[in-house]
């Protein structure tokens, strides 16, 4: 493939890492070649870099695997995840799954991506609903600030809740941004 060829969520294979494209723009300068000027994720590590192309510039496309699966159980660094299908256990290491792992509970759907079979990450779900097992108490005339306070959830994150949360609750957190949502019914 070439450049002609990004798109956003397209995979590539740069430096023997895998990358997926976050942005891209083709820029045709009034004197010389045209470049694509793209941001980049590593898929292992996350980290983001900004690479510049020449227009036309050929490089190998990842084909990448993204399978549901469920999460089972941990034992030390090797985190469980079923197939549905085959009921086949997998291992996957904690470094594969990042700072997801602090949402992990048993039994939640995961997605697991494989590059000629090779188990290269976890993606989490966007959204989890956990339960509040520890806060601070409210006091009177607190609620109406508008602040927040720190609180622990069912799988040991801590996030930071308004005040009107107590422990018992379900809440709503974003993991990307490790963010409170709302309350849950």
């Amino acid at each position: 493939m070439d450049t002609s060829d990004f798109r956003n969520g397209l995979s590539i294979i740069q430096d023997a890492d895998i990358y997926t494209i976050v942005a891209f723009q083709h820029v045709k300068p009034g004197k010389g070649g045209a470049f694509v000027r793209t941001t980049l994720k590593n898929i292992k590590n996350g980290r983001q870099i900004e690479k510049t192309f020449r227009a036309g510039e050929r490089m190998e496309q990842a084909v990448l695997d993204r399978r549901a699966l469920q999460y089972l159980y941990s034992d030390g660094d090797d985190y469980y995840v079923m197939d549905k299908d085959t009921f086949e256990q997998i291992p996957v290491k904690r470094e594969q799954i990042g700072d997801g792992v602090k949402y992990l509970k048993e039994n939640m759907d995961v997605v697991v991506m494989t590059h000629k079979d090779e188990i290269i990450g976890v993606e989490i779900p966007t959204f989890v609903e956990l339960e509040v097992i520890e806060t601070a108490g409210s006091e009177k005339g607190n609620t109406a600030s508008g602040g927040t306070k720190p609180a622990t959830v069912e799988t040991g994150a801590a996030v930071n809740v308004p005040f009107f949360i107590n422990v018992g609750d379900r809440i709503k957190i974003d993991t990307r941004t490790d963010s409170y949502l709302e309350r849950v019914k």
